[in-house]
């Protein structure tokens, strides 16, 4: 399990930050941190400190602060200060307060795109006042499991979920406890949970779109295998039904490990040799994969092209530089957020009101090397340098 960089648990004996939870209080200066006792502070420490009750001190780090004077708000504040005082957050969500916590889920923390998202939720969740929990599955069905378990008993507020596998029972007993659910990327079963991600039949259609115009008639799409997240079948979905439209000849290809990706593209390639061909990558994964084969069958981007969805920070790097569709991930991020938080504000009235959002995210194009070569009409004539 991994404990994100914002989330200020009770699990830390020190720390560098002091406030409330919901963010009022700045950060303050490394020079200005109290001399932390050996003992944690309690409550009631910060109560006799400040001259007041343990009611105040509880209101003070909770959503009720505005009821307190700013006189006494203060008196809290410096009291909280000279301890070093840090509120339990998971005491608090087993007495019902509110534990000021999100959880997330995700399938594979090496993925970079995850990693993006992590990011994103991390954002928006911290500007909201809320703590993140982040459990990495690393695609395993079973330690998801766990890992909801693990979640459901740190009293979180709410989950953001980019499922391994399908864990349909585990997640309908999350929301039927209340719990506030979003899917990320990916849908599990039929839970009737809000999906946020990429709009996959646009991102297909823009990069299929920018492969015609560039004059490449014939496409290698190719994919980890999509039985395995829904994102994937849509995508290829989508990617089946646009070159049908468009006319373009094409291949599948659903399994990218080297002893049979390099065959597959050597043949493709090879019986293209005087036509224009690409190969479309349906992630970062598949856009990974495939530069690798290109390097090893010594294929020349750019006359052979090469388009993946998901932007990666290497993808410039590869000469002549990989085309690559990006994803907002931040906006994603912070539409998963708001999402969650909309779903608790319709339950517990003292939320702040709905936050805007939207579920489906366009891509951005990123032309690169890989794509520029621009084919001419006529078949067979070769390709043009632009």
């Amino acid at each position: 399990m991994i404990f994100a960089a914002s989330t200020v648990l009770s699990l830390k004996r020190k720390t560098t930050t002091v406030g409330n939870i919901n963010g009022n209080v700045p950060i303050l200066p490394l020079g200005l941190l109290p001399t932390m006792p050996s003992s944690r502070a309690t409550l009631i420490e910060v109560a006799t400190l400040a001259g007041t009750s343990k009611t105040s001190v509880s209101r003070f780090f909770g959503p009720e602060r505005d009821k307190l004077s700013a006189t006494l708000q203060a008196r809290i504040g410096q009291a909280a200060h000279t301890l070093g005082y840090q509120p339990n957050l998971m005491a608090r969500g087993l007495k019902g307060g509110g534990s000021r916590l999100l959880g997330m889920l995700v399938a594979d923390i090496r993925n970079p795109f995850s990693v993006a998202i992590v990011h994103g939720v991390e954002l928006s969740a911290h500007a909201q006042g809320y703590s993140l929990i982040v459990c990495n599955t690393d695609n395993d069905p079973e330690l998801e499991q766990r890992h909801l378990a693990s979640l459901a008993s740190y009293q979180v507020e709410g989950l953001i979920v980019n499922a391994a596998g399908q864990p349909k029972q585990p997640l309908q007993a999350l929301m039927g406890s209340g719990v506030p659910l979003v899917l990320i990327d990916r849908e599990v079963g039929q839970i009737g949970a809000e999906v946020i991600g990429l709009d996959n039949a646009l991102a297909i259609e823009m990069a299929l779109d920018h492969l015609v115009q560039q004059g490449y008639r014939s496409v290698l799409y190719a994919s980890e295998p999509p039985e395995q997240a829904s994102a994937r079948q849509e995508r290829l979905l989508r990617f089946q039904q646009r070159v049908a439209s468009l006319g373009l000849q094409s291949e599948i290809l659903t399994c990218l490990d080297e002893r049979h990706a390099v065959p597959v593209l050597h043949a493709f390639t090879s019986a293209h040799r005087t036509s224009p061909c690409a190969v479309l990558c349906a992630n970062g994964n598949a856009t990974l994969a495939m530069a690798r084969h290109f390097q090893h069958l010594r294929i020349a981007m750019g006359p052979v092209g090469l388009i993946g969805i998901d932007e990666m920070d290497w993808c410039a790097l590869v000469p002549p530089g990989i085309t690559t569709l990006a994803q907002p991930t931040d906006a994603i991020g912070h539409a998963a957020v708001a999402c969650l938080l909309n779903q608790l504000s319709r339950t517990h009235p003292q939320h702040a009101p709905e936050l805007p959002g939207q579920y489906r995210h366009a891509p951005s194009l990123v032309p690169r090397g890989s794509t520029i070569v621009r084919w001419p009409q006529k078949p067979g004539a070769g390709p043009a340098l632009e």
